[in-house]
């Protein structure tokens, strides 16, 4: 189905997403952090990224913001937990949203919350 790059540095947090993805037939590359995963980007098309936001070594509004500069038309979903704190969750769900992310998940979300989005992003995407 669709080529997605999932950058997250908790790997219990992208082995969950690579799951969830996987089971609906994605091709899914992971990196565990923004550095690594514009690198990755430097050699490889993806269809859609999903970043977390609070992550050391380029946090995810940093990787958002580059690559709406990089690859305007790209769709970046951004996924938060907020480290622990809620008010903050929702100003970097804010922020995220605000430089060019066009969903933004927060932690814990289910694979039908992810399906959701990637559906309407990428409607080939459609498990039917």
């Amino acid at each position: 189905m669709a080529r997605i790059l999932l950058i997250d540095d908790e790997p219990l947090a992208r082995a969950t997403v690579r799951r969830y993805l996987q089971h609906d037939a994605h091709d899914v590359t992971e990196a565990e952090n923004g550095a690594v995963g514009l690198k990755l980007l430097d050699d490889m098309e993806v269809d859609l990224v999903i970043t977390d936001i609070v992550m050391p070594e380029r946090e995810g509004l940093e990787v958002i913001r580059e690559l709406k500069a990089i690859r305007p038309g790209l769709p970046v979903v951004a996924i938060t937990g907020g480290g622990g704190d809620v008010s903050r969750a929702v100003s970097y769900a804010e922020w995220a949203e605000i430089i060019g992310a066009r969903a933004v998940l927060q932690k814990p979300f289910t694979r039908n919350d992810l399906r959701q989005v990637l559906v309407t992003l990428l409607p080939a995407s459609d498990p039917g």
